[in-house]
């Protein structure tokens, strides 16, 4: 039987069920050579040379397939069809026949297929072909590319910038996107303005209303308004004024549907309608493409398979009828100038399965299979038809002119189905409804006043302040114009697709590295950078401007999709770029860190010392009065610091100035000590006195979490430098004490018969100062029994998600030290930040475990055994013993 590889086993039991028992088929898990971290592993001296190596974990999946082609020397790689599937597809060849796996005569071929269906999958096999070369080398070009920037720029920043972690070729431009952004917020200042609108009411009595354009005959624009004064004036002349209607004009409209998905604009929906992130959006799009249920999700292409087009048709005559469908199909071009993803749109594999049908238990994959449908469905569909209609409404002097607009739906088309999420809320008023109204109708003040509209201005829900008159049917309202909105992941894809920055493998990988790496965190879904975000990128833009520039980043994506398409050669590629990039990190090797630190500090300048409001110098110390503050770093980060210390021991964050930070005297304790709140690199804390020659160290004592900075009074910081608190004598002697420790609220005791002390943590901060003698011994009398369960005794999990699916054994998800976590046999993977136990999928947690394992070097603790049936069930459905996990490693 001819050897067949896919990546993953799910893949691998879809397509088994449509080959039969005429193949075997097995999953490579995906990648099964990397390159060596370390350095060398590409060698630029020597035409770019790469060093590859089987992961430890990979090397029993090669060996498996290995054995198979002992008794079937036929090899079909079915990997996915890009250029990461065909990258995987040619180091399963190259490892194979580094084996002697495959010998001259084995007979090796490569299938793609876009959909996992029987059609398109006995199809692909009819149509063999070799492996496209300028994709792989397109993906050489890539790694090598990573490996370079990554191998030489992060040792250098780990020199310069303690406390940095990497830097990369995209993740870096990436990051200084939304620092960039971050500074347009800190510097934007806020414009005045107000606009003035009306109740009115037609002769036929229906109200409506419109909103002030003109005054004194000048037309009025976004900032006609500008203060308190000419809006008052503008109320009153609109409120002392008959008003009459003056023009009516309805126009015809039409809206046509969106492009259907590709995996940039997949990202993006999913952000907005449901909140997913890039990487939680792409693992369930991952599943459903195994299942068979839509085609391959990683795309940078739109136009769809004319068998697909007719299908879509098909069921959209017969779901909606026949209005519902435009004289000819639709076609979509491709936006990206070289699609070397896959080539067709995200789109279900059969068009008639809606998301009840297809009988998806996940919650996530279901949401994201119906979005996908939907969309899919609507870009098939007649536009929606309205007519917008614009009513003028004017004084018999001309002094006032007022407008009105609205549209009504005459066919909603495409809109049955679907209408495309918006990033930012809409404020005109071109949905609103108007009623009949004819030119020449007088237009009288409503009864109903606007009282409603301008209570909720006061309460500060629609406008900064308001005025009403005296008829109560006219309303002033004050804005303020707004900073650029922060992004959201969906509105970072966007702006890096507009960009040319990254392509659709990427995206996911990158949002994720510069989460990890503690750069940014997500604030209410928009990303905010941290104060090491800040400084790497500062630095880079000092010193490596060139590569963290868009344009420069954008012409190497298309150098390297050139490469794909067989335009270039790879190897030019890479060696214009590193005999550049070489110099440079050179260049910067020799800088000292004061040198670089006083760089970034002048850059930075306008952030970290911003005026102060009684016009002293913003670089003065707050606490000792002499010294300077300047830009300090350390393993957690930037900080601003005293230049006197040791004397003074001054340190604040990042952004903004002491009285920002909270930093005051909160009073002096019982012995005449002040006791001041301070905002640390570490964050705010509570200190007794000032540092002295013969008191180095004060007392101190970190703000727990949940307390507030503003919310701190002498009593709190009282009690926080009282602690540790005496809780008790134990029964069997020794007191029990409570305090913070690095991992949390604990108490600890040790007795007579322990040979160190006993900890057992507390989940709630507030049992520090509040836990009885009852509740502490029975917490340690548990940790004493089951040492390894944190004081809890047995820990019981959260969650119980099921049996893993490819091995078996619970999988479950518990409270830990460092947060919740998944669990199965010996494996513990931690849960990324913004996932909580409630949402955590079984799928999600398989990932996890497996991605673990593989980070552990391949030592992977033997999990619980599984039943004999399920030995069968797995050995059944790829001719061998099924592997052990599921992830494919994405390199982009």
């Amino acid at each position: 039987m001819p050897v067949v590889v896919v990546e993953s086993p799910a893949k691998a039991k879809t397509i088994n069920k449509y080959l039969g028992d005429n193949y075997t088929v097995l999953a490579s898990y995906g990648h099964v050579r990397d390159l060596p971290p370390k350095d060398g592993s590409v060698d630029p001296e020597n035409g770019f040379d790469m060093t590859w190596e089987v992961g430890a974990d990979a090397r029993k999946h090669v060996k498996a397939i290995a054995d198979a082609l002992k008794d079937d020397p036929e090899l079909i790689l079915a990997t996915d069809p890009d250029r990461e599937g065909e990258a995987i597809s040619w180091h399963l060849e190259e490892a194979l026949r580094k084996r002697r796996a495959i010998r001259k005569d084995t007979p090796v071929s490569r299938v793609v297929f876009n959909a996992i269906t029987k059609s398109a999958v006995t199809e692909a096999m009819k149509n063999p072909r070799e492996i496209d070369a300028p994709l792989v080398e397109a993906y050489l070009a890539r790694r090598a590319l990573d490996y370079l920037v990554g191998f030489n720029l992060s040792p250098v920043l780990w020199r310069k910038l303690p406390g940095a972690r990497s830097a990369g070729r995209v993740q870096s431009v990436c990051l200084r996107l939304i620092v960039e952004r971050e500074e347009e917020i800190e510097a934007f200042r806020p414009r005045e303005y107000w606009s003035v609108k009306a109740r009115l009411t037609t002769p036929r009595g229906q109200e409506f209303e419109a909103r002030l354009v003109t005054l004194a005959g000048d037309k009025l624009d976004k900032y006609g308004l500008e203060n308190v004064t000419q809006a008052d004036m503008a109320v009153q002349a609109v409120a002392s004024r008959a008003l009459t209607v003056t023009g009516v004009e309805a126009k015809p409209a039409t809206r046509n549907p969106s492009a259907p998905f590709m995996t940039s604009t997949l990202q993006q929906e999913a952000s907005r309608k449901f909140g997913m992130g890039a990487r939680q959006c792409m693992s369930a799009a991952q599943r459903l493409y195994e299942a068979g249920l839509i085609t391959y999700m990683r795309t940078d292409g739109i136009d769809m398979a004319p068998e697909a087009v007719m299908a879509a048709r098909d069921a959209i005559k017969d779901r909606y009828g026949a209005d519902y469908l435009p004289k000819s199909p639709r076609m979509y071009k491709n936006k990206a100038k070289n699609a070397q993803e896959a080539h067709e749109c995200i789109r279900p594999t059969e068009m008639t399965r809606d998301a009840g049908r297809a009988r998806i238990s996940d919650a996530d994959q279901r949401k994201l299979y119906d979005l996908i449908w939907k969309r899919t469905l609507a870009c098939q569909m007649a536009a929606a038809r309205l007519e917008r209609t614009s009513v003028e409404i004017g004084s018999a002097d001309g002094q006032v002119g007022l407008r009105a607009t609205g549209q009504v739906m005459l066919f909603d088309g495409f809109l049955k189905v679907y209408e495309e999420g918006r990033d930012d809320v809409a404020t005109d008023d071109d949905d609103r409804r108007l009623p009949q109204i004819s030119e020449g109708d007088k237009a009288a003040f409503a009864g109903a006043s606007l009282r409603a509209d301008f209570a909720r201005a006061q309460e500060g829900k629609d406008a900064a302040a308001a005025m009403l008159s005296d008829n109560e049917a006219v309303l002033g309202l004050q804005h303020f114009t707004q900073p650029p909105p922060r992004y959201t992941e969906a509105t970072l894809v966007k702006k890096m697709e507009e960009l040319g920055i990254g392509r659709p493998s990427t995206y996911a990988s990158v949002l994720g590295t510069i989460e990890e790496r503690e750069y940014v965190r997500k604030d209410q879904g928009r990303l905010v950078p941290e104060d090491k975000g800040r400084i790497v990128t500062t630095f880079l833009i000092n010193f490596f401007r060139k590569y963290v520039g868009y344009e420069f980043t954008a012409n190497l994506e298309e150098d390297l999709d050139r490469v794909s398409a067989g335009e270039a050669d790879y190897k030019e590629v890479l060696s214009r770029f590193w005999r550049d990039f070489s110099a440079a990190i050179a260049e910067t090797s020799e800088l000292r860190i004061k040198d670089v630190l006083d760089v970034l500090d002048d850059a930075l300048a306008p952030t970290l010392y911003p005026p102060r409001e009684d016009g002293g110098d913003p670089r003065q110390c707050p606490l000792c009065g002499t010294g300077r503050l300047h830009l300090k770093t350390s393993r957690s980060g930037g900080f601003v610091g005293c230049g006197n210390y040791p004397e003074c021991r001054y340190t604040r964050p990042i952004g903004g100035d002491a009285a920002e930070n909270g930093d005051r005297i909160l009073g002096e304790d019982e012995h005449g000590n002040e006791i001041s709140l301070r905002s640390g690199r570490f964050g705010p804390y509570v200190q007794r006195g000032e540092a002295t020659e013969d008191n180095k160290k004060p007392d101190r004592a970190s703000l727990p979490k949940g307390w507030k900075a503003d919310e701190m009074t002498l009593e709190k910081a009282l009690t926080l430098l009282s602690l540790p608190r005496e809780v008790g004598e134990h029964p069997d002697g020794g007191t029990i004490k409570s305090n913070f420790g690095r991992y949390g609220p604990y108490i600890m005791h040790q007795g007579p018969d322990d040979a160190k002390p006993v900890y057992a943590n507390l989940k709630d901060p507030n049992d520090v100062f509040q836990i009885g003698m009852n509740r502490a011994v029975e917490l340690l009398a548990e940790k004493r029994a089951n040492p390894g369960g944190r004081g809890r005794g047995a820990a019981k999990p959260l969650r119980e998600l099921g049996e893993h699916p490819e091995e078996g054994g619970p999988v479950q998800v518990f409270e830990g030290r460092y947060g919740p976590y998944v669990k199965w046999g010996k494996i513990n993977a931690t849960l990324p930040k913004d996932t909580t136990p409630e949402e955590i999928t079984l799928e999600a947690a398989t990932d996890l475990i497996t991605a673990k394992a593989a980070k552990s070097g391949g030592k992977k603790k033997a999990a619980p055994k599984k039943t004999a049936a399920k030995k069968t069930a797995a050995k059944s459905t790829t001719g061998k013993a099924a592997p052990k996990s599921s992830a494919r490693k994405k390199v982009g």
